[in-house]
């Protein structure tokens, strides 16, 4: 039997970080099914402060031409736990970064009456591989 590992995210052109980001994800369990949640492009400005580079399509785009997932989705616009939900993970992995909603997340979990296991992954040379210093360096 598989096991659902959902991952949550940008992806704003996928990286070395994101490709190592899912891998870690997949390497969790033995037989890892893989559920990547793409953050919705009206998310990502209110959290980051500016519009991603590339539309959600795009991104879901980009995160299924890895081959690294099972199963890509859009995350809601309003109700970030709906995909769990529906989902159903048995793990969720969260990058070492991701703070906006982790505090609430575990709290509406157990609201819920929802035991999901929650993992921090660790950073793949998160002085390198962040979008925000990719841009930078390309000068974008």
């Amino acid at each position: 039997m598989q096991t659902k590992i959902m991952v949550f995210g940008t992806f704003d052109g996928v990286h070395k970080g994101h490709l190592n980001f899912f891998k870690q994800a997949r390497k969790l369990v033995k037989n890892p099914f893989l559920i990547v949640s793409v953050a919705r492009d009206i998310n990502v400005e209110k959290i980051k402060g500016e519009k991603p580079e590339f539309r959600e399509v795009k991104r879901m785009k980009l995160v299924k031409e890895t081959k690294l997932t099972d199963k890509v989705i859009l995350a809601s616009k309003d109700k970030y736990l709906s995909n769990i939900l529906k989902e159903k993970p048995d793990i969720i992995a969260l990058g070492y970064d991701q703070k906006a909603y982790v505090v609430e997340l575990k709290k509406d979990l157990k609201n819920k009456g929802i035991l999901i296991k929650i993992v921090r992954l660790k950073s793949y040379k998160k002085h390198i591989y962040k979008n925000h210093l990719l841009k930078k360096k390309s000068g974008i």
